[in-house]
């Protein structure tokens, strides 16, 4: 079976404000002097945690589905305290790239990454721009899903697809534009996630449709007629979504609260903003929105 592999930050992993606030007001020796102090006290779970957590969960000792490599700024010194975190949780992280102060994103591309996770919205925008899977993690708040399933939310435009339908939107107006979304029998262009969302399909794949450790939801501004394009070019790729929201504007949180959502991914920063209140959220810094 193909692996999946995500490439997480240690401050997407964990909650690390505490100890990233003493690096950004008191500089990295002091840093450092931090982390050696507390490497025996365990960090508490960040944004992502339940994400790798369930992906982990679906190895078994017969087959590997999925692996998660730790990339982090930290050096091994002070990067002590993030793996005693790793092995108190026993969640099963052996690969690690500490990068010193530096940027770890060189090393996503060697590590054949599927999906990077960063509180570094930079390396995001790299990783992007070399058509990675990858978003920025909104730390600032802890959202635990209920469900023991993994359940994950995209946006439709500009993150499983391209935003081409979102440049025609802003250059022709709302009237051209859905006239010619609900008219068009072409496919809309594969977007930065449609790799990463294939690979999840091809995992639920091996499993039965009423006992699938994946669950994958579409929650998009686009109502009708815009709908029909969207659902035509899922038939065509053959993509598998559990459930949808079309929902003409109205706020996603309330919708991602109630489909219990462990992470949701979109390229608007206002959208992220006011998911984030509800369940973990990761902005995808990509197309005519973010330049």
């Amino acid at each position: 079976m193909t692996i999946l592999k995500v490439g997480i930050s240690s401050r997407a992993l964990f909650d690390m404000n505490e100890s990233h606030k003493v690096f950004k007001e008191k500089g990295i020796e002091k840093y450092a002097k931090f982390q050696k102090k507390h490497e025996k006290n365990i960090l508490e779970k960040g944004v992502a945690f339940p994400l790798v957590e369930k992906l982990l969960s679906m190895n078994s000792k017969k087959e590997k589905i999925v692996e998660v490599i730790l990339l982090s700024r930290n050096s091994s010194d002070t990067g002590l305290r993030i793996f005693n975190s790793i092995e108190k949780y026993q969640l099963e992280i052996t690969r690690a790239v500490f990068s010193g102060g530096e940027s770890p994103f060189p090393y996503v591309d060697a590590l054949d990454i599927d999906l990077f996770l960063s509180a570094d919205v930079e390396d995001v925008k790299k990783a992007i721009k070399t058509n990675i899977a990858a978003a920025h993690i909104f730390t600032s708040k802890v959202n635990f899903s209920e469900r023991k399933e993994l359940r994950i939310a995209f946006d439709a435009d500009a993150v499983i697809f391209s935003d081409e339908s979102e440049v025609m939107y802003k250059k022709k107006g709302l009237k051209k534009y859905l006239v010619e979304e609900g008219q068009s029998e072409e496919p809309i262009t594969p977007g930065p996630f449609n790799g990463f969302l294939k690979k999840l399909n091809f995992i639920q794949s091996n499993f039965p449709v009423d006992d699938c450790p994946i669950r994958i939801a579409l929650v998009t501004a686009r109502a009708a007629p815009a709908h029909k394009r969207v659902i035509k070019t899922l038939r065509k790729e053959k993509i598998r979504i559990d459930e949808t929201f079309f929902l003409g504007g109205l706020a996603k949180g309330k919708f991602l609260k109630g489909f219990n959502a462990d992470i949701f991914f979109d390229d608007l920063t206002e959208n992220c903003a006011e998911a984030t209140s509800h369940v973990s959220t990761g902005h995808v810094p990509y197309g005519i929105n973010n330049t």
